[in-house]
């Protein structure tokens, strides 16, 4: 070989072995996303069947982002092992999230029988019923780090993370009803110590995901905190230390950052953070169906590809319910 044509073919050498190196490197996998439900005793079966579809995929793991039963249903403690059990019967790992409904807005399910109960109670009950060890939950569960760990922050089991295909996944226990800072004093304080926890966690995730050079980062939420401020803070103080925080950790981070979330029953996948009213074009968010809408999100992950994240959704065609008759004209 002449040496023009060796000097020629080393940078075409050089180039082949760092995309052979980044295809390598490069991880695909899928999890399934799903929360609000079920909501009424009739949409178990729903579930079920939204479980068994999940399982045929053979997703890596699968996310509940809270809310395991209506608002105004009563918040007995056989609802909370009845799900329980359900959510052991993924086959691949279940990572459950609390929402509001179970915990927060159960002083508002007083019913003749059913008298209404204590919301921290509850919260303090459902930790125990859920979050009994290191492990999340499924038939096959995955080992995941809590912030209990951390003696400062011991009751809060329900924070958790862990790493799939070099990606930083986290849950933060923000809940709707303005993430508990409303009602009385106690509600308040609880906020603020969970807040606390809860900014120390975000703050944790992105560190450890910015030492470790991962190519994204996923946090799972319950509430949907309006996110769509277009550089206004929000007037809900419950979420504005947490939009804002999440915000500047993610211009920081510079990667793709997904956001997932429910309490609104609604599909949505967009890109809603504004900083100064410019968007944030690294952060999207995913909120789940819900509610009377019994359905999944598959979320595909391929960290050789600049997003990363892309989506579809998962129907199960026996759970959609049939359309109501339009009303006729005035």
């Amino acid at each position: 070989m002449s040496p023009l044509r060796l000097q020629l073919s080393i940078p075409a050498l050089v180039l082949l072995l760092l995309t052979t190196q980044i295809a390598v490197a490069a991880e695909r996998f899928s999890f399934a996303a799903m929360g609000d439900m079920p909501y009424r005793e009739a949409h178990i079966p729903h579930v079920e069947r939204l479980i068994t579809r999940i399982n045929a995929l053979r997703t890596a793991f699968t996310v509940h982002v809270g809310d395991i039963k209506s608002g105004v249903s009563p918040c007995d403690d056989n609802i909370y092992v009845r799900t329980r059990e359900m959510l052991d019967r993924f086959e691949a790992p279940l990572v459950y999230l609390p929402g509001d409904n179970e915990w927060t807005d159960c002083h508002r399910t007083s019913q003749p029988g059913h008298p209404g109960h204590d919301p921290l109670e509850r919260l303090q009950h459902l930790r125990g019923v859920f979050y009994t060890g290191a492990l999340s939950l499924g038939r096959n569960p995955m080992p995941l780090q809590r912030q209990s760990g951390d003696p400062r922050y011991a009751k809060f089991v329900e924070n958790a993370q862990w790493q799939r295909g070099g990606v930083h996944f986290a849950t933060v226990h923000v809940v709707g009803s303005n993430n508990n800072l409303q009602r009385n004093q106690a509600a308040v304080n609880e906020y603020i110590e969970r807040n606390a926890a809860n900014l120390a966690w975000i703050n944790n995730t992105f560190d450890k995901a910015e030492a470790a050079q991962a190519p994204a980062v996923v946090v799972v939420l319950h509430a949907d905190p309006w996110w769509e401020l277009d550089g206004r803070e929000d007037q809900r103080a419950g979420f504005t230390d947490t939009i804002r925080l999440l915000k500047d950790r993610i211009i920081r981070f510079a990667k793709p950052v997904l956001l997932i979330h429910g309490d609104k029953h609604r599909f949505i996948v967009d890109k809603p953070l504004y900083q100064n009213r410019q968007l944030i074009y690294n952060a999207t968010r995913l909120m789940v169906f819900g509610d009377r809408e019994v359905q999944g999100v598959v979320v595909n992950v391929d960290t050789g590809d600049a997003d990363v994240f892309s989506f579809r959704t998962l129907t199960v065609p026996e759970n959609v319910e049939p359309h109501a008759q339009p009303k006729p004209a005035p």
